[in-house]
């Protein structure tokens, strides 16, 4: 067996490969995240690739291509800064994107989140049973990847079986996206009506994407069933509510929609910062544990037993840890200096820099805690981290305006806007770099990679991604330009859904325009959750199976992300939750829940490479529908033809991995 220091797992050629599908995988994430306000985990497409390229060297390992992901991944996460940044441009007080400035804020806040998921990494990765499905999938896809070579029996026979799962679940998906994008297939199928002859009105929609099924049936029924409570409560009660108090004149997707835009989500935010404070009191005694176990850790290093520890304790050491937080906050401070520097603010540089930098270390923590819980529970690809920059831009805005209020008073606000927005910028950096990292270590563990490794691939991913970052930032801004900025060539700027919404509430705030009791409804609501979700573990605590929940992150995050987005998950979950309860009564359920769990990996694989393809075409051609064969008026036919393909495709795929795993 390969001992831990002799071990193919962190080589040149891995770290520079991964670099290498950064470029590609950070430049989707940035248009895509830009263009409808979500990004996608890039660490199983990431897998993929590596192995397909790393097959040919006889002493490539399962380690080293977890390495190649592990970059890939961290680098492509950091992307999601782009729900804070453009907010800078769009106010005026940028015309661009200073390369260091920009890099600074994603490296060393990306850097610090790092080296905060360490010892989160004991207590959510190790000592948890939080699902992680992205990490779980790419575990998998990277077990059959490299398992299926020149081994006999039963177990090559399942591992062949896996990888043709794979295959076939990662086709089929990319020709599902491919229908949509020749526009024979609609992105996305809603309903809007009116409700009653108040004016209410209210609708449910669906992106037509397998990735998100297949992500929801990794998820499993727990948070599926949370985040269908979310919907109810979203477009069942809150919308048409609304919508009945303020009735308006129009269409009734227009008036639903921008309700849930602009008072729903508010409501959403607030269940989750509740639901977030909740989840941090009960992180307490892990990380505390695991600090424990760190610094135990480190005592035997010290004594010179370091061969001796188990490899699941080989975390960088926690000395390293503490000196790479400090040195994260060095470059911090500049960038925060040079920001105030010469402007309206300077005379507060001392207590402005301090405040925002204790801010960034407590609070960087806390949503490094809360956005890896909820990755585990759900995804890094649906995690609402912008969820979390709201509540991390109304802590900043009221930090900053406490301050420089008093100076400016009735004054220019914008200096301020702009303030809070950077600080976000860089709590945000922290925040989307857990997120990623922990479903990476959760990988890790499951294919026995060893942990200071990867947590080093971790930092030079987020280094890498974050040098793609600015110059992309710039080029688009400067083809395109952002809503509600002068700045493009193009007559079609970039929406930046979040950045829209974050500098209003960081505007609102400063300004005193912010409404407070939408915010409010949401925490009432989130506490609500939490004593229903605790209540529930407490009665069914004994129950065969495991005790029954209602996660309240999961309701909070189906009422703040579109139902578009949120609605097929709830179906994955629930299909999943059929497929696994019909199967598990045959002889051969172990193997056939296997293999679905290795198609719906082969869903998110297959739509995530043919849409950075396509985000690469669109932004070339800078078309965007570059391969579109029909126009509007066959839309109609397209709403039902991708409604019914998106029920027969599933289907069709869990009768086959059935049949496959009888054939096993």
């Amino acid at each position: 067996m390969t001992t831990a220091t002799s071990r193919v797992e962190l080589t040149l050629r891995g770290v520079i490969l991964g670099i290498l599908i950064t470029l590609v995988f950070t430049a989707a994430n940035v248009y895509l995240g830009l263009k409808v306000g979500l990004t996608f985990a890039s660490s199983i497409p990431a897998a993929v690739i590596s192995m397909a390229l790393l097959r040919g060297f006889k002493t490539s390992t399962i380690f080293e291509n977890n390495i190649v992901q592990t970059v890939a991944s961290a680098a492509g996460a950091m992307a999601s800064v782009i729900f804070v940044l453009p907010g800078l441009v769009m106010i005026g007080w940028w015309t661009g994107f200073p390369f260091w400035t920009s890099f600074g804020i994603c490296a060393a806040g990306g850097v610090l989140g790092v080296m905060y998921t360490i010892p989160l990494r004991r207590a959510l990765v190790t000592q948890s049973s939080l699902p992680y499905p992205e990490g779980v999938a790419a575990a998998e896809v990277l077990k059959v990847g490299s398992g299926a070579r020149g081994h006999e029996g039963e177990a090559a026979a399942e591992g062949q079986a896996g990888l043709a799962a794979i295959t076939m679940g990662s086709i089929v998906s990319a020709l599902f996206a491919a229908g949509a994008a020749v526009r024979v297939f609609a992105g996305e199928v809603a309903v809007y009506f009116r409700v009653g002859t108040g004016g209410a009105a209210t609708g449910i929609g669906a992106s037509m994407s397998l990735a998100l099924l297949g992500a929801g049936h990794l998820m499993g029924i727990s948070v599926g069933i949370a985040m269908l409570a979310g919907l109810v409560i979203a477009w069942g009660a809150a919308v048409p509510i609304l919508t009945h108090l303020a009735p308006a004149v129009g269409p009734a997707a227009d008036i639903a929609t921008g309700v849930w835009s602009h008072k729903v989500r508010f409501i959403g935010a607030g269940a989750i910062a509740v639901a977030s404070i909740w989840t941090l009191g009960k992180l307490i005694v892990p990380v505390g544990q695991g600090l424990a176990s760190a610094m135990a850790a480190q005592s035997r290093r010290s004594a010179g037993e370091a061969a001796d520890l188990p490899l699941v304790e080989r975390d960088m050491p926690i000395f390293w840890v503490g000196a790479v937080s400090l040195a994260c906050l060095v470059p911090i401070a500049l960038v925060v200096m040079k920001f105030i520097g010469g402007g309206p603010l300077a005379p507060l540089l001392a207590p402005l820099t301090l405040a925002s930098l204790a801010y960034i270390v407590v609070g960087g923590f806390a949503v490094a805690a809360v956005c890896g819980y909820m990755a585990g529970l759900i995804g890094s690809s649906n995690s609402p981290v912008s969820g979390l920059a709201i509540l991390a831009v109304l802590g900043s805005a009221l930090t900053i305006a406490a301050i420089a209020k008093p100076l400016i008073g009735a004054g220019d606000p914008k200096p301020m806007v702009a303030f809070a927005l950077l600080v976000t910028g860089i709590l945000l950096a922290v925040a989307v770099s857990a997120n990623d990292n922990l479903q990476d270590l959760k990988t890790g563990q499951l294919v026995d990679a060893t942990p200071w490794r990867q947590q080093v691939a971790l930092v030079i991913g987020v280094v890498a991604g974050s040098a793609v970052i600015p110059p992309i930032l710039d080029l688009l801004n400067h083809a395109y330009g952002f809503a509600g900025a002068t700045h493009g060539i193009s007559a079609h700027p970039l929406p930046a859904p979040q950045a829209t919404l974050i500098s209003t509430i960081a505007t609102g705030v400063i300004g005193g325009k912010l409404d407070w009791g939408l915010l409010g409804v949401g925490g009432v609501l989130g506490a609500v959750l939490v004593a229903i979700d605790e209540t529930l573990r407490a009665v069914t605590r004994d129950r065969p199976g495991g005790a029954l929940s209602l996660p309240p992150l999961g309701v909070g995050i189906a009422i703040y992300l579109p139902s578009t987005v949120t609605f097929p998950v709830v179906i994955g979950a629930v299909a999943g939750w059929i497929y696994d309860k019909l199967v598990e009564r045959s002889p051969h359920g172990g193997v056939a829940k296997r293999l679905g769990v290795l198609m719906v990996s082969g869903l998110i694989v297959g739509e995530s490479l043919f849409n950075v393809a396509l985000a690469g075409l669109i932004v070339v051609t800078s078309n965007g529908t570059p391969l579109a064969l029909v126009g509007d008026a066959f839309q109609d036919k397209a709403l039902w033809i991708a409604g019914a393909a998106f029920l027969i495709t599933p289907l069709g795929l869990y009768l086959w991995s059935w049949s496959r795993a009888k054939r096993v």
